[in-house]
């Protein structure tokens, strides 16, 4: 055992790491008012066994450091690469532009902070990447900090006290950050006076219109179309995005054929998005309640059923290229991809891991199963190509120069970044490069969880040394300095949220949640006012202000430098 803890090799530092690791990880299962601070426990007991002596050899934990952050932003990045671009559309735009007035209203108190009272801007930037518990912006500040060669004697002092200083400023600001972003949700609930159960029922009324997929009825009166096929109405490009996923006629379900002129009376389920229910009974006639059991009556041959695109060939294609209506008399309704529900439009490009439903005959239903594997138990295994690729990639990546004037060094995206931005991208544009990039959730979370927790571990054991003595001496103003940056931007959002742009309760909680990163703050608001929206607003900013927080904590670097 003492050989384990001071020999300073692998085993040693195996054997330090896991228990660091795992006691944080118990540690983080306790709750107070039922708010835990997660995996920050990992941060806080590296440092208290860092203070008390224990050490790892310098490159080794360098190394664990960087590999546990490229692991942990990569997984990010491919989770949320899919629905980045999407998240800018709709409601998307103004959350999102929200989320950048976080960010750069936390960098203006930060900058205000250090021009006021002369403190490290370096030390200042972990202090603003504790404030809004945003992980990754640690880990580019300190890469940058790592880059810095060439400089003046005096900047390079700066870059010293920085690397000394910033794990500590971090890891003083991020409990208050955490308790701080509640500290705003509740004062905001009182100051707008929010009614849960009327902001609830306003919710669900919206949430209602706003679905990605919306089913309806309708019965055909509109003497313009009688004897006109759906084919003739609707065209071969499918502008309004509809799908009539059934017919009844004379009491008969049936699936639609596209050719069959239609009679007065006929009934039809569509699936349609929000933008065009509308206009459905315009083009066919009065809107009906939709009763399933009706459309699911005995004898009818119809069935519907669920399939999950597992073979590989299919990734790039779309819905319109596999023409599977026309060739299999089946119909896609709907698309499910990482939890959502998504329109079954012509143009959407498939991927490995979609799951469709379908509706349609047993056996045309059996023939696309066929067509696009439906081994739901191959999902299980793990996709790593991409992953090693993207990985390597994404170094390259963050390596490279980027020059600005004035500035006496290039910009890296460094080994946070350059994985991130590529993660992104691969993840949004992977399919339609025919790229297999499906990663089961489960896999995702492991790969995340375990990156997170080896670069938690490396930066704690290497702030323990320091840590106390840096509280004493000034530190404890650390937490003031970090209760500023997490309120001050959080309180002008809400209220610009609020009265400016007369968004909800639930979804300035999930934008506050996003734009900070924080996930305590998300499983606080959900668990205190139980709305699903809040998660599903939180994922609409989350990519856009995970980026725009690495690469704020880069340039505070370089300004500093």
């Amino acid at each position: 055992m003492i050989n384990l803890l001071t020999n300073r090799d692998t085993a040693g530092a195996i054997f330090i790491l896991a228990l660091v690791i795992a006691s944080g990880l118990w540690l983080s299962k306790f709750k107070i008012k039922g708010i835990s601070i997660g995996s920050t426990w990992i941060l806080f007991m590296g440092i208290l066994l860092g203070h008390f002596g224990l050490r790892i050899n310098p490159i080794m934990l360098g190394f664990i450091k960087d590999f546990g952050l490229i692991l942990f932003v990569f997984a990010i990045g491919l989770q949320v690469g899919p629905g980045f671009f999407r998240s800018f559309r709709k409601d998307g735009l103004p959350m999102n532009l929200l989320a950048i007035g976080l960010v750069v209203l936390a960098v203006a108190v930060t900058y205000v902070i250090h021009l006021v009272t002369g403190e490290n801007l370096g030390i200042m930037t972990g202090i603003m990447s504790g404030a809004v518990t945003n992980t990754p912006g640690l880990g580019a500040a300190q890469q940058t900090l790592s880059d810095a060669h060439g400089l003046s004697a005096e900047a390079m002092q700066r870059v010293s006290d920085a690397s000394t200083g910033i794990s500590s400023g971090y890891a003083v600001a991020y409990p208050l950050g955490v308790l701080g972003a509640i500290a705003v949700v509740l004062l905001s609930k009182a100051v707008f006076r929010v009614n849960i159960k009327k902001e609830q029922e306003a919710a669900s009324q919206q949430e209602e219109g706003d679905a990605n997929a919306f089913k309806l009825a309708c019965k055909v009166e509109n003497p313009a179309i009688y004897g006109k096929s759906v084919h003739d109405i609707v065209g071969d490009d499918n502008p309004d995005h509809l799908v009539v996923t059934r017919m009844m006629r004379d009491g008969k379900v049936f699936f639609p054929d596209l050719d069959l002129p239609l009679k007065e009376g006929d009934k039809l389920l569509i699936v349609t998005d929000v933008l065009h229910k509308e206009m459905v009974p315009i083009i066919f006639g009065e809107s009906i309640p939709v009763d399933m059991k009706e459309w699911h009556q005995e004898g009818s041959k119809l069935v519907s059923g669920r399939l999950s695109i597992t073979d590989s060939s299919i990734t790039g294609k779309s819905l319109r290229k596999l023409d599977i209506r026309r060739k299999y008399g089946v119909t896609v309704a709907r698309i499910l991809r990482a939890g959502v529900d998504l329109q079954a439009a012509p143009d959407l490009i498939l991927q490995v891991g979609d799951s469709l439903q379908v509706v349609g005959s047993e056996e045309g239903i059996a023939a696309v199963a066929k067509l696009v594997g439906n081994q739901p138990e191959s999902l299980h295994k793990p996709n790593l190509v991409p992953i090693f690729f993207g990985i390597a990639l994404g170094v390259l990546l963050g390596t490279l120069p980027i020059h600005f004037p004035n500035m006496p060094q290039p910009l890296k995206l460094g080994l946070a970044g350059g994985p991130l931005i590529v993660a992104i991208l691969l993840g949004h544009f992977g399919p339609k490069m025919r790229i297999t990039t499906y990663t089961a959730l489960s896999a995702n979370l492991m790969i995340r969880e375990i990156g997170i927790s080896l670069f938690m571990a490396a930066v704690g054991l290497g702030a323990g040394k320091t840590f106390v003595s840096s509280l004493v001496n000034g530190g404890y103003m650390w937490v003031l300095y970090g209760a500023l940056i997490t309120v001050i931007p959080m309180t002008i959002v809400a209220l610009l949220a609020r009265f400016a742009f007369k968004m909800d309760f639930f979804k300035i909680c999930g934008l506050l949640a996003g734009g900070t990163t924080d996930p305590a703050l998300l499983a606080f608001s959900e668990q205190m006012y139980g709305n699903g929206r809040i998660a599903v607003n939180y994922a609409t900013v989350y990519p856009l202000t995970m980026f725009l927080r690495v690469v704020a904590a880069q340039v505070m670097i370089m300004i500093m430098l």
